[in-house]
């Protein structure tokens, strides 16, 4: 049976005796497994930001996915407590970057467009000095560029690009090609996976929301700029399970076709999946041991091998057998 845009593998029911639908959780409870997209400045590092984040709402952990320097600007997401267990898998997202890049010498603009068209797809790069990763040559992939202006020897464009790829060593490398040399001037990153500057935060709005819940009890405006951490998936093929699976799940078991209640059809083999309950708040994460229409004609097997864990054990009641 299909249902929109999921499969039903069996019709299931919830009760409100366990768990909680993300849009019922307390400002306490939102927070805890919420991230923000802040709006980073010129000037603090990405580590810095999240530490500030981390005193404004007075958590214990926070984590970001995807370091920008100190002069770089635009959107970082930043993760609280719970939802920190989600970075390392985010981390290796696509990201969109506006760079400002500085010619040292005079060139013609068709030849600076024709350049810019050799850098696209896979390139070999070398991380520059000043970056923290080991300086050893590697494959970047560039998803594509747009120059949007030229004025003398100022290019500014647009680039999306596989994460890991330093834009301030494109800009050398273009500057190389052209034969007159060339550095990155101003970069602003507008996108990192499904999080995009429109949704971005200054540090100064979270700390007003934050202010406005705790002296006025005033709800709406911090659960507007904290976003539950199931959004954070929300272009990851999902799989729904009972809740009588959820236990398991959270003590480390893969998921059996058994537990499914429903399943989306971009499931792929192979391709990470996101594990939900029936009242719609993320479980795992993992990876697809086969298609969704395969696990359809399933009647007993694992289906989803499962890498990172992300609700806290005993929120479900515990209904499996342990060996």
């Amino acid at each position: 049976m299909k249902l929109g845009n999921y499969y039903m593998v069996e019709e299931v029911g919830t009760t409100d005796d366990y768990g909680c639908p993300p849009k019922k959780r307390s400002v306490e409870e939102h927070i805890r497994k919420g991230f923000v997209c802040i709006d980073k400045p010129m000037g603090p590092s990405s580590h810095e930001v999240v530490v500030w984040v981390r005193n404004i709402l007075g958590v214990k952990k926070t984590g970001h996915a995807g370091t920008l320097d100190p002069r770089v600007t635009g959107v970082l997401p930043v993760f609280i407590e719970v939802a920190t267990k989600l970075v390392k898998f985010l981390q290796e997202s696509g990201k969109e970057y506006v760079c400002l890049m500085r010619l040292h010498g005079d060139t013609k603009e068709e030849e600076i467009r024709k350049v810019f068209r050799m850098f696209t797809g896979k390139i070999f790069q070398k991380p520059p000095l000043k970056s923290a990763v080991k300086k050893q040559l590697r494959i970047r992939e560039i998803y594509g560029t747009q120059i949007l202006e030229i004025n003398g020897r100022d290019v500014l464009f647009k680039v999306a690009t596989e994460s890991g790829t330093y834009i301030r060593k494109l800009c050398k490398d273009i500057g190389e090609v052209l034969g007159v040399g060339a550095h990155m001037q101003e970069l602003r990153r507008i996108k990192t996976g499904n999080f995009i500057e429109s949704d971005s935060y200054t540090l100064q709005d979270l700390l007003d929301a934050f202010i406005f819940w705790k002296e006025e009890g005033e709800e709406r405006y911090i659960r507007e700029i904290i976003k539950p951490m199931e959004m954070a998936v929300a272009s990851i093929p999902k799989i729904v399970i009972k809740d009588t699976a959820v236990d398991a799940i959270c003590h480390g078991a893969n998921l059996s076709i058994k537990g499914v209640a429903m399943i989306e059809k971009d499931v792929r083999k192979k391709e990470n999946v996101a594990i939900f309950t029936v009242k719609g708040e993320l479980v795992a994460l993992g990876k697809a041991l086969m298609s969704a229409e395969d696990m359809l004609g399933l009647k007993k097997g694992l289906v989803v091998d499962v890498e990172r864990v992300i609700m806290e054990r005993g929120i479900y009641p515990s209904v499996w057998k342990s060996k």
